[in-house]
């Protein structure tokens, strides 16, 4: 995007005129002018602060949230990003045009330091179904530019929605290569379904082919190690041109707080006198750094990160949030015959949030629904003999309420639901079943997972037909265990979906193709298979995958 020098920012900011903002992290704090304190203190900053990008998220069809943190040293151990203790002024704009020229909304927010410098402005009364883009200022400073949109007004269609979703992204085990290939699909939303960041010190979670980068600190405790590993994965150039491309949905799963937690349980039982402390900070370092509203602020232990979001008459988005409220694993987690996993008071999602997607369900006029979450959801038996080997930290281990979901979908006549899954470290597609015991029985929809933006290292091709969890599970219908991401195009007719893969993420720069596509017909549930490319000799697997390749893949994290 073209460059924008801090004099013109300022002549189209005084064109449109200083519109108040929210502040910086929706604290009851009065609204800065320039020229307040915060203004003064921009004269501290004695190199640029925006090295970690800017973001927008969570659009309606009047506007969204834009993001951004301040943060000249972005690695520094306390977590600040080398910023001085104060408050500080930061002016923002956002732009009818790519050239950034034609200033439509401007204003001001506070960076403070009780939320890590970080500023999220609540931008409205824009057009429904258009682009624009934005920027930010700090004293002499300039931010780059994002693009963001808007959804269409909720009685129109509108276009096609082009929407990618991605999960998993380690850093050490590989570049980022899917993120920047991720910009250059152009999308118009993008839903990042969990581990986002990665908890582990450096060389505690090793690749199959060993890890290519570092992680910089301990093992993510306080907030100030949760506030540096953020920003470590910020300044990544391919995550910041996928923020900047279009606006994020987000939730978490387990690593941006500890691997496998569930609602107040760590996953080493000898750390629970200090969990909770982990998990306020943990919340609070996430908000600082993801695109949200403020209605997702964290109070202490709690955070409101399920929600619903309207793309006008063709989908509602109903991201979920499956650790904060979940029972514990049940038998000690890991892949087991486990008689916790049928019981219907069980919930890995907590009865309220239960309640408030199965209402959503009902009051949902769109053509598509969408289910954003993060664990596995359709049945994955990995036993052909009658024993039940389920993973029990996914839906499989909360049997009654993956059940009670899908007759709340049924029973409310919901047109197209789709679910949106990643963790799994591999692309996989399956059709839905109420009953997964009778593969004969009704198809009642669909489900789309995404494999990993680098989490387990390069991984391999192979041929999808021969992995034995399908053979097993019927309704499963592709694997693949490269990394990648998951393209989709949305229309009133279909959902097609592009399983898209890099052959390498251990050195930079992979080209990306696609692996297979799914179309999922309206009034049509189930995946429908219209394109598998050939495998490629160069990178097929050697051997036969078997279910213990796929287990270690999703269980061998300390």
């Amino acid at each position: 995007m073209p460059g924008l020098d801090r004099r013109s920012f300022l002549v189209t900011g005084l064109a449109a005129g200083a519109v108040a903002a929210v502040p910086g992290a929706a604290l009851a704090a009065p609204t800065p002018t320039p020229g307040a304190a915060g203004e003064l203190a921009s004269r501290d900053l004695r190199s640029d602060p925006f090295t970690l990008g800017v973001a927008s998220g969570d659009p309606d069809h009047a506007g969204f949230v834009i993001w951004t943190r301040l943060a000249p040293q972005p690695l520094a151990e306390d977590g600040l990003g080398g910023m001085p203790r104060r408050a500080f002024t930061v002016q923002w704009q956002v732009y009818a045009d790519e050239s950034c020229r034609r200033v439509v909304r401007a204003g001001v927010a506070e960076a403070s330091p009780e939320w890590g410098h970080s500023v999220h402005v609540e931008v409205d009364h824009l057009q429904p179904g258009r682009e624009y883009w934005y920027r930010f200022r700090v004293g002499p400073y300039v931010s780059p530019a994002g693009r963001a949109l808007t959804a269409p007004d909720p009685l129109s269609f509108g276009g096609p929605l082009t929407m990618a979703f991605v999960s998993c992204a380690q850093y050490e085990h590989g570049y980022f290569t899917s993120y920047r290939r991720l910009a250059e699909d152009h999308p118009d939303l993008v839903l990042h379904l969990g581990d986002y960041q990665y908890e582990y010190t450096r060389n505690t979670y090793v690749a199959p082919g060993g890890n290519v980068r570092d992680h910089e600190g301990p093992e993510t405790m306080t907030l100030a190690n949760y506030r540096q590993r953020h920003a470590q994965y910020k300044t990544d150039p391919d995550l910041q041109a996928a923020h900047a491309g279009a606006p994020w949905l987000v939730v978490f799963d387990d690593h941006e707080v500890d691997n496998n937690w569930a609602d107040e349980m760590p996953e080493r039982p000898e750390e629970q006198p200090t969990f909770l402390e982990r998990r306020a900070a943990a919340f609070r370092a996430y908000y600082e750094n993801m695109p949200l509203r403020r209605t997702s602020v964290p109070r202490g232990i709690d955070m409101q990160l399920y929600r619903r979001v309207r793309w006008g008459a063709l989908a509602n988005f109903h991201m979920l949030d499956t650790r904060q409220f979940r029972d514990d694993q049940g038998c000690g987690d890991g892949y087991k015959d486990c008689p916790e996993a049928v019981d219907p008071a069980r919930s890995i999602m907590g009865f309220e949030q239960e309640a408030w997607l199965l209402d959503g369900f009902r009051r949902s006029r769109a053509r598509w629904d969408v289910i954003g979450q993060q664990v596995f959801f359709a049945q994955r038996d990995n036993n052909a003999g009658p024993a039940k080997i389920t993973s029990q930290d996914a839906w499989d281990g909360y049997v009654a309420s993956r059940q009670r979901v899908t007759q709340g979908w049924i029973d409310a006549g919901v047109r197209n639901p789709v679910v949106l899954t990643g963790d799994v470290h591999a692309h996989w597609a399956s059709d839905l079943k109420l009953d997964y015991d009778d593969p004969t029985g009704p198809t009642v929809g669909s489900e789309l997972v995404t494999t990993s933006i680098s989490t387990t290292g390069d991984g391999a091709d192979s041929d999808p037909a021969a992995h034995p969890f399908l053979k097993i599970n019927p309704h499963l219908k592709f694997y693949n265990n490269q990394r990648g991401y998951v393209l989709t195009k949305i229309d009133r007719h279909a959902l097609t979906a592009d399983f898209r893969v890099v052959p390498v993420v251990s050195a930079p720069g992979s080209e990306v193709r696609t692996r297979a596509t799914f179309v999922i017909e309206d009034r049509v549930p189930g995946v429908q298979q219209t394109y598998l490319r050939p495998l490629d000799p160069s990178i097929a697997a050697r051997r036969a995958i078997t279910v213990e390749d796929t287990v270690r893949q999703e269980t061998e994290r300390p």
